[in-house]
């Protein structure tokens, strides 16, 4: 995907990819929305969630866990009680927040994927921290090592897809103290694209970071000012920031490094069962993550997270792309905007299985998304029964919609030449265009080529086995692992790397401490 690519040289990548016998794809490149967002909040509503966000933040305030992040506060100027609760005068967190820059660039070890987040800029992302993996031919599982390789390779193989999220499935088949470092060394030798690394806990976002940083050929020093080991944190909705998530992005914020703050608010359950409760509380959380950040560095790249859908009232399991889901994804970029600062939201569903729901529901998120004018749109790609699974036939499927998408986004050329109205007076009253020079010459690059629909009759199809879109999603998966190799790497590069690793496994192996904190 080249900068605001016209449609034609997408749709002639397109068909050079499909006669060389490989899977149709569009051209890597920054994806920008060119419509305008969709805002579903008037002024009045949005001056009446900032201002109940404000008061949420000054009278109720919410409990901060881990006395280094109370110390903050503290020396910050916020109101610090017994209990942790932290308490911010409205004029001081937008004080705050201000610091955080609209649009930053996060580096990868491809210079070519650096990953620009903010303005119009759209970044599709890989389904991540799911416990569980499944495919059509090995069932269900838990999350391993082998299985982390191949949602990584998918990530990186497809061009619609930018950027990995926290972890794509848990390796449950290795050590919980040290897991983190396998998944970002296979994050920097089988992709060359940015990543999140896990944020819990400063140790782990500090490995994190001197693993880019080798990657990068940088000191951690020189990371303040090239950003490329990010995290994701949530805030523990209602009104709860751990220790564990606040010491993860205080780690990284000190090494300028970007994190996202993202409440994980579900309507009815952890929130008011409202979509007014649930803005309000989504907002106040945020900012209040942000603030911490601030504090902390001002002037670290800070997201504007938002995880907002329901439940299901009768069951109390989550729901997502629901009609709530969509407009809080909407709703959410709206926010962000109001702040100035990036949106990171996501594309999810439900179901229980790749079929119509799953489909209709991502579909429902991903456009509520787009239309908000997300930059950040995690589990794009493969999320399933809701975020409990990374699916490989889920992958398949979304990103064939996430090049719909892209195609959607794209300038439609219009001139005289592409108009014809010399093929229009060829053709004359009841005739027809498949013969005419005009569509000739168009033929092949006219319109977007799918990879994964079939358009043949069904006598076609069913001579050709009956194949269903999950189980033609299944091919290209194999398919594609077979084909998948990965991007270049300086082997000295990959040594030191290994070498890292391999230390602190070690040393994390004799039950020694986590990596100190730099401002301990």
């Amino acid at each position: 995907m080249a900068t605001r690519p016209r449609r034609r040289k997408r749709s002639s990548k397109i068909a050079e990819n499909a006669s060389k016998g490989v899977i149709a794809q569009l051209d890597r490149g920054r994806l920008h929305n060119r419509f305008a967002p969709v805002e579903p909040l008037d002024e009045e509503q949005l001056a009446l969630i900032h201002d109940a966000s404000m008061a949420l933040l000054e009278d109720q305030g919410i409990e901060v866990m881990g006395e280094q992040a109370l110390e903050v506060f503290r020396k910050g100027g916020a109101e610090v009680d017994n209990n942790g609760m932290v308490r911010m005068d409205r004029n001081l967190v937008m004080e705050l927040i201000a610091h955080a820059p609209e649009m930053f660039t996060a580096r990868a070890r491809n210079p070519a994927n650096d990953l620009l987040v903010g303005g119009d800029v759209i970044n599709f992302g890989l389904v991540s921290g799911t416990p569980n993996v499944h495919d059509a031919i090995n069932g269900r599982r838990m999350g391993n090592l082998e299985d982390y390789k191949k949602l990584v390779s998918f990530g990186q193989y497809f061009n619609v897809l930018t950027f990995f999220g926290n972890q794509a499935t848990a390796p449950t088949d290795m050590p919980v103290n040290s897991r983190h470092l396998d998944t970002t060394l296979i994050n920097l030798t089988l992709s060359d694209k940015p990543f999140f690394a896990q944020g819990i806990g400063a140790g782990r976002v500090l490995d994190a970071a001197n693993l880019c940083a080798i990657a990068l050929g940088l000191s951690l020093e020189d990371l303040k000012s090239n950003p490329c080991a990010m995290t994701n944190i949530n805030i523990n909705s209602p009104r709860k920031l751990d220790d564990s998530m606040a010491y993860g992005a205080m780690q990284l914020a000190i090494l300028g490094q970007p994190v996202t703050v993202t409440p994980f608010t579900l309507m009815g359950a952890m929130t008011p069962a409202t979509l007014g409760g649930a803005f309000v509380q989504q907002n106040a959380e945020a900012l209040l993550g942000i603030s911490l950040l601030q504090l902390i560095r001002p002037g670290t790249p800070s997201i504007y997270g938002g995880f907002t859908s329901n439940v299901d009232m009768r069951s109390g399991s989550p729901a997502f792309g629901t009609p709530e889901n969509s407009l809080a994804n909407m709703a959410g970029g709206q926010l962000a905007r109001h702040y100035k600062l990036p949106h990171r939201t996501s594309a999810c569903n439900a179901s229980n299985a790749v079929d119509v729901q799953a489909t209709y529901e991502t579909q429902m998120s991903l456009w509520g998304s787009v239309l908000g004018h997300g930059n950040l749109i995690y589990h794009s790609a493969g999320w399933l029964e809701g975020g409990l699974v990374a699916s490989f036939e889920k992958i398949i499927t979304d990103c064939e919609m996430l090049q719909h998408m892209t195609q959607v986004l794209q300038p439609i050329k219009i001139d005289l030449d592409e108009i014809g109205l010399d093929a229009i007076k060829e053709v004359g009253p009841g005739g027809h265009f498949f013969g005419c020079d005009h569509t000739k010459e168009r033929y092949k690059t006219a319109f977007y080529q799918p990879f994964l629909s079939d358009w043949q009759n069904h006598e076609n199809w069913v001579e050709r086995g009956s194949l269903d879109t999950t189980q033609r999603a299944t091919k290209i998966w194999q398919q594609i692992l077979e084909e998948f190799e990965p991007p270049p790497s300086d082997p000295a590069i990959v040594e030191e790397m290994e070498a890292y690793v391999a230390n602190r496994k070690e040393v994390l192996g004799k039950q020694e401490p986590a990596l100190e904190p730099q401002w301990l």
